[in-house]
């Protein structure tokens, strides 16, 4: 029985960083990893992809170059491997950046296998048994695989597999109308392949407003892609030239299948009965406002939780964490605003409440919206697609909630973060003095216009 200080089980962006934490305080650390350092973000979701996403942008800026007075002669060719490669060199850079910041860290013994629980204390892990006080998990999620007919008889792709692609589908379905799709749903057709989305509920991104639904799309329709809707009775099978797609409403000769309908915790095997953690009916690790389980001295962070599903909500998971146990605060997941986006292009930014759910809260609310073709960086850029919005409460004059789906939307809607988090009113924003011309200088605008509704 080898025993430490702490095992964190799971390299994904909250334990490693909380495992260094505790290193510099002079305890000793078990970093239990199956597979690599860097969890999803690093290897198969947040680096690779938006890496993917640049290159499908630098096809598009070039294939519409003449809107700009710059003309290519020829058609615009994508080399698939370079993609592939360039996708690959940014995720191996950012893993062998954390296995030699772990290597020179005296107190810290990285260890790779799949860790199991034998009781509240105690983790076997490559036939050895560890021990520790305190257990963190950090075991994130993976794709999840509906029950459709035919899904097991072809050779489908998830989110983590399509990133090793190096040739360029001949049409790529796209199983899931939501933000891991729709990114792939856009790359794919910007690298130059037919594209179809198929969705079982009546919208896309299904947890917008309807308007910021809509918009969205609009903008992959404009770029060619063929989208279906309230689609049921999806079903696959081989066909001579690759795999056919049918629903209740059409059928869709493709030659890949994206399955991109949700991800699940990665908790069903590490025994968690015999420790006595208790999940939830999806697998999620049931936590309080510390993210502590229910079980003494044994903590869930990132996506297995259940409380986030983003690699900077599980980045201040481990900030919680590290405040509470070790720098003596009484930080609450409760007070985490949240804050996401949407990398299509133009991107959406987004925080705090919907329209929808503002209305449904009860409260006196007011609402301001503003096209993107009003604001003069956009126009100057040749990008107006997509609109602002913001909600506040229109007694207290806090911000509820916006939505900013134009260009730079996913860095404009930081200005709005930091007053929520700041607790700011929104007239006082409104005398700010922005920098012009710039996205960001709508904001006081936009504010401006609140209406009550």
């Amino acid at each position: 029985m080898k025993s430490f200080d702490a095992i964190v089980i799971g390299a994904g962006q909250a334990g490693p960083f909380l495992a260094a934490r505790m290193v510099e305080k002079g305890m000793t650390v078990a970093l239990i990893e199956r597979k690599f350092l860097g969890g999803t973000c690093v290897n198969a979701g947040c680096m690779p992809t938006k890496t993917l996403v640049a290159s499908a942008r630098a096809a598009h800026v070039a294939r519409n170059g003449a809107v700009y007075g710059v003309n290519l002669s020829g058609e615009i060719a994508i080399d698939m491997k370079v993609v592939r490669a360039r996708a690959e060199t940014v995720t191996m850079n950012a893993r062998n950046g954390l296995i030699g910041w772990f290597a020179g860290m005296d107190g810290m013994t990285v260890i790779y296998g799949h860790a199991r629980f034998e009781g509240p204390k105690t983790v076997s892990v490559n036939g050895e048994m560890l021990t520790a006080p305190r257990i963190f998990l950090n075991v994130g999620a993976r794709p999840v695989i509906p029950e459709l007919s035919g899904v097991n008889d072809i050779d489908y792709l998830t989110s983590t597999s399509i990133i090793h692609l190096d040739t360029l589908p001949r049409h790529l379905a796209v199983i899931g109308g939501s933000y891991i799709g729709l990114e792939f749903a856009q790359m794919y057709r910007r690298f130059g392949a037919e594209v179809s989305v198929i969705e079982h509920g009546p919208k896309l991104a299904s947890r917008e407003d309807e308007d910021i639904s809509d918009a969205i799309a609009d903008v992959l329709r404009s770029e060619g892609i063929d989208i279906h809707t309230g689609a049921s009775d999806i079903a696959f099978a081989r066909s001579r030239d690759g795999i056919t797609v049918a629903t209740d409403s059409a059928r869709i000769d493709a030659s890949h299948v994206l399955i991109a309908t949700g991800r699940k915790p990665n908790t069903d095997d590490l025994g968690l009965d015999a420790a006595g953690v208790i999940t939830d009916k999806h697998g999620y690790i049931t936590v309080d406002d510390s993210l502590a389980t229910n079980v003494d001295g044994i903590w869930a962070l990132g996506d297995c939780n259940g409380r986030g599903a983003f690699t900077h909500t599980s980045y201040n998971d481990f900030e919680i964490a590290a405040a509470n146990l070790l720098d003596g605060d009484d930080r609450k997941v409760s007070s985490r605003i949240l804050a996401y986006a949407l990398y299509i292009d133009p991107p959406l930014g987004r925080v705090g409440m919907t329209e929808k759910q503002a209305r449904a809260s009860g409260r006196k609310i007011m609402i301001s919206t503003r096209p993107m073709s009003r604001v003069g960086r956009a126009n100057e850029r040749g990008e107006t697609k997509g609109f602002m919005k913001v909600i506040a409460d229109a007694e207290t004059k806090k911000i509820l909630g916006a939505a900013i789906l134009g260009i730079e939307g996913d860095e404009v809607i930081h200005g709005i973060i930091d007053a929520m988090n700041a607790g700011t009113t929104y007239p006082a924003l409104q005398w700010s003095v922005p920098i012009h011309p710039t996205v960001s200088e709508l904001i006081p605008t936009l504010l401006g216009d609140l209406k009550p509704v």
